[in-house]
């Protein structure tokens, strides 16, 4: 039992020198103020998935760790995280970052997978090789091996909380539903959902589009055979929070069904 205290507080001591170490010889920069606080619908915007999957990717920092005794691969908002790059890689103190990391599985796409938003941090102390940060906000756990993204807190389009049915649904521009959260196949009022079309097709946050469904695949008469052509089904509303040149996220305001992969997405004529 002695030899065990002596090995645990000779570690102990170890911990301390070494992380006191770092923080001496860290650059140091005056914070950046904290940002106001942010809206519970801009908290819960900057928490979805982004209008991206994920592809290799060269140059990004990482949370390789947390400040602990003990080594673990998952983390919260009680830690301190290690970053594999300090002031060498341009890293300062106060410098924001969301924490992202793909999908575990794709089923979207076995090369390009959705992209998931763990939380965000703030960089508190910064050496030339490593940084550490504190957990401002997480959206789940945070693991080892997440890679960092300039924060930016979202805007969040005035449209985003209202639903307006206003203005005819544009059928000779119809966009699919890709998947939503951890590619998930479905989701409801509320959630978000990623769709294939973006800034090249002049999506902007605020656009609300009509959600659609084909319901000819669902259908059969008492023989079997397929019926008639059926007209699409209405099945919600949306509009557009984010964007990217290819791709946009849609907030869901109502849906009388699960709004799911390949549903239509059509955008509503503009009323101003």
């Amino acid at each position: 039992m002695t030899r065990l205290h002596d090995v645990v507080s000779t570690a102990f001591a170890l911990f301390v020198v070494v992380t006191l170490s770092v923080l001496a010889a860290t650059t140091r920069v005056d914070a950046q103020a904290p940002t106001d606080a942010l809206s519970p619908q801009q908290v819960s915007l900057a928490c979805a998935l982004p209008p991206a999957t994920s592809t290799a990717r060269t140059g990004v920092l990482h949370v390789v760790g947390a400040q602990d005794t003990i080594p673990r691969s998952l983390f919260s908002e009680r830690d301190l995280l290690v970053v594999d790059g300090g002031a060498g890689r341009g890293v300062e103190v106060g410098q924001q970052y969301f924490v992202r990391r793909p999908v575990s599985s794709s089923v979207y796409s076995g090369d390009a997978k959705a992209i998931v938003t763990a939380g965000w941090i703030r960089i508190v102390a910064a050496n030339q090789a490593t940084a550490i940060a504190t957990v401002e906000r997480s959206c789940g756990q945070i693991e080892a091996g997440d890679y960092l993204e300039a924060f930016v807190a979202p805007v969040v389009p005035a449209a985003a909380m209202t639903i307006d049915r206003r203005g005819d649904p544009d059928f000779t521009t119809l966009g699919r539903v890709l998947f939503g959260e951890q590619e998930r196949y479905a989701g409801g009022a509320g959630e978000y959902m990623v769709i294939d079309r973006g800034a090249e097709q002049g999506l902007v946050p605020g656009a609300r589009f009509a959600i659609y469904r084909d319901v000819q695949q669902w259908v059969r008469d008492l023989n079997g055979a397929a019926p008639a052509p059926l007209p699409l089904s209405s099945i919600g509303e949306g509009v557009i929070v984010t964007t990217s040149q290819t791709m946009s996220v849609l907030r869901i305001l109502a849906a009388r069904d699960a709004v799911q992969r390949g549903d239509y997405v059509v955008p509503r004529a503009s009323t101003r």
